[in-house]
């Protein structure tokens, strides 16, 4: 069941609203483009985006469970979670394989769903993408055990529902969301009211401290590694290199390891090239998706 609203529509999924938006109209040549948001995001951070895209194709974006405008559940979120719920919206929804393009975790779920859920994915675009590959966690504990004991404290306390409560509400604030962003920006002038309301609003909700809190709680799902090998469709990798928070040129060799015949561009831009750069990864990705339109042709 589909219910309008002023900006975009809820979809009806396991009893819970998840948000989307669409703009653009069906392309007989051109896959559907779908966007999925990082932590703490929502496909408001997307609009540059669609409004570039959606010239030359159909255009989709969805709130992940527990984001945006979608519910917030008591739920064990992850990779599973958010995969299983971008199959059956591409299924019942959109109802044609997409082409996805994720920023940060929202990458890590597309990789999840295009690698175990190929009949949903026409291609993959990952642009910063989260999540730990294996032989990375095993060198740390090898060569720093006591940053690892360490780490397992604070994670120990953190599954306690009175401090990750105190730490969402320090997070929450709009000061940090700021000093966070400007942190992951190269280009400040980005960081917008808009862009900071667009990510606060949404922490209001109740449930958002849950969602918050499963970051600690919920078991991880299969490393990166293992999904790449499971991978069979074409891939693209946008790195903004300016991104404090991954070292792209490292990480993107890690992915070429397990995933050779993948595509790739480093960009002067932060965590988020998507929102820094937009004109710039709209053109990359626009072209991408034309090539492969061709090369079936």
């Amino acid at each position: 069941m589909q219910v309008a609203s002023s900006a975009g529509t809820y979809w009806q999924w396991q009893g819970n609203s998840i948000y989307y938006v669409k703009s653009g109209s069906r392309q007989s040549r051109k896959p559907p483009l779908l966007l999925i948001h990082g932590f703490g995001a929502s496909t408001d951070h997307w609009k540059k985006n669609i409004a570039g895209l959606d010239r030359d194709f159909e255009v989709w974006a969805i709130d992940l469970l527990g984001f945006g405008r979608s519910d917030k559940s008591d739920l064990d979120y992850g990779g599973n979670l958010w995969r299983d719920q971008l199959h059956d919206f591409i299924t019942e929804v959109i109802g044609t394989p997409a082409v996805l393009a994720g920023n940060s975790l929202g990458g890590y779920a597309s990789l999840c769903l295009a690698a175990e859920r190929p009949q949903s994915a026409a291609g993959l675009v990952l642009l910063n993408s989260a999540g730990p590959f294996t032989e990375v966690e095993t060198e740390q504990k090898q060569t720093n055990p006591i940053k690892g004991a360490i780490g397992k404290t604070i994670r120990t306390v953190l599954l306690q529902s009175w401090a990750n409560y105190f730490l969402f509400k320090f997070v929450q604030r709009k000061s940090f969301i700021r000093k966070t962003l400007e942190q992951v920006y190269l280009d400040r002038s980005a960081v917008t009211e808009e862009l900071i309301e667009d990510i606060y609003r949404p922490s209001l909700d109740k449930g958002a401290p849950r969602v918050f809190a499963s970051v600690f709680k919920s078991r991880q799902g299969k490393k990166v590694d293992e999904l790449l090998t499971e991978l069979n469709c074409p891939l693209l990798m946008l790195w903004g290199e300016g991104d404090p928070w991954i070292d792209a040129r490292s990480r993107g060799a890690k992915f070429r390891q397990y995933y050779p015949q993948l595509t790739e561009h480093y960009l002067e831009a932060g965590h988020c090239p998507h929102d820094e750069i937009p004109d710039r990864v709209n053109e990359i990705i626009s072209d991408w998706v034309v090539s492969l339109s061709r090369e079936e042709e």
